[in-house]
């Protein structure tokens, strides 16, 4: 037996389950490495292999729509960003505008502008 099996084998696959199921729980990577007394890269890797072997037993037209929605949120999520830019952009030019007007005087004042020919 080679050394590369001989470390696949060192864990069994109950023990490798418990630890990639706790990191799928919340738990940080280096902390259940630590406590499981394995390398975190090597956690990574269960972690890794189990997420592939999760997405190979969901049918392809699930994936797929799956894909397709994710896709479409991203996209809506992009206009609405962009939309509320547009939005503040907006109100801040209409603050200005309405700055720089004057305020409106009673009836008979003079106006803000004077006459043209005068």
């Amino acid at each position: 037996m080679s050394k590369r099996e001989q470390r696949v084998r060192r864990f069994p696959d109950e023990f490798r389950s418990a630890a990639v199921q706790r990191v799928k729980n919340g738990e940080p990577i280096a902390d259940v490495a630590r406590d499981v007394d394995v390398h975190p890269q090597l956690l990574r890797g269960w972690v890794n292999v189990a997420d592939v072997a999760a997405c190979a037993k969901v049918p392809a037209a699930m994936f797929s729509s799956e894909v397709a929605l994710r896709r479409e949120n991203q996209q809506l999520k992009q206009a609405l960003a962009e939309k509320v830019l547009e939005v503040d952009f907006f109100k801040g030019a209409l603050q200005k505008v309405e700055a720089r007007r004057r305020p409106n005087g009673k009836a008979g004042a003079t106006a803000s502008t004077p006459r043209s020919g005068r």
